[in-house]
């Protein structure tokens, strides 16, 4: 699933070991964050997952929860389940006491934003740079 998640967003060199090692990180308890999953009914295959970073605000002075990814199988799309990833990641931003969960989207992916505008979340203004180092 993950891998399928970097291949929608065309990234290159995806590798299973590499993803399974880093992602251990964010199985419960952790430090570092939490992985989400939505599992078929019965409970007989994954169908999407949301990772949660816990990330801090300088701006706020707090915690705030990052949703870092999220996705959902093509076969499984317009089910709710986004809608139900991102329900459950605000669930896990109360529980840590954080005011905000966060995420951020490709400007081309308008499946996305039309969710994302749907959930009463407001759209930030900031604009993201990335320095390769």
């Amino acid at each position: 699933m993950i891998a399928a998640y970097q291949g929608f967003y065309e990234a290159t060199d995806i590798r299973e070991e590499r993803n399974r090692e880093f992602f251990r990180r964010f199985l419960s308890p952790s430090e570092d964050g939490m992985l989400i999953g939505a599992w078929r009914n019965d409970g007989s295959r994954l169908v999407g997952y949301a990772c949660l970073y816990w990330h801090f605000s300088s701006i706020k002075a707090v915690e705030t929860v990052l949703m870092n990814d999220l996705y959902v199988a093509p076969e499984a799309r317009r089910e709710g389940i986004g809608r139900a990833l991102i329900d459950a990641a605000a669930g896990v931003a109360r529980e840590r006491g954080s005011p905000v969960l966060e995420w951020s989207t490709a400007p081309d992916n308008a499946t996305a934003q039309r969710l994302y505008d749907s959930t009463g979340a407001e759209r930030s203004t900031w604009v993201e740079y990335e320095l390769r180092v």
